[in-house]
C-alpha cells in the first residue's frame, strides 16, 4: 500500500495535467522543471511531491495504453 497524497497536491497536479497534458512525461526530472515553470509553487518539497504524483500517473497511463 502506498502513501496517501494530500488533496491540495492532487488538485494542483490534476489541473496541470489537464491544461498541459502534452508537457509532462514519465521522467521525474523533466516534470519537476515543468511544474516549476507552469505553476506558482515556491516550495521545493511541494513542487517535488506534485511532480512525483504526475510522474506516477503518467507511468500508469503509459503502462495501461501500451
Amino acid at each position: 500500500m502506498g502513501r496517501i497524497k494530500q488533496t491540495y497536491l492532487k488538485r494542483v497536479a490534476d489541473r496541470l495535467m489537464k491544461e498541459y497534458a502534452d508537457e509532462f512525461t514519465a521522467d521525474f526530472e523533466e516534470n519537476k522543471k515543468k511544474v516549476q515553470e507552469l505553476s506558482n509553487v515556491e516550495s521545493k518539497p511541494i513542487r517535488n511531491k506534485i511532480a512525483g504524483y504526475i510522474t506516477r500517473v503518467m507511468k500508469k497511463n503509459l503502462s495501461e495504453s501500451g
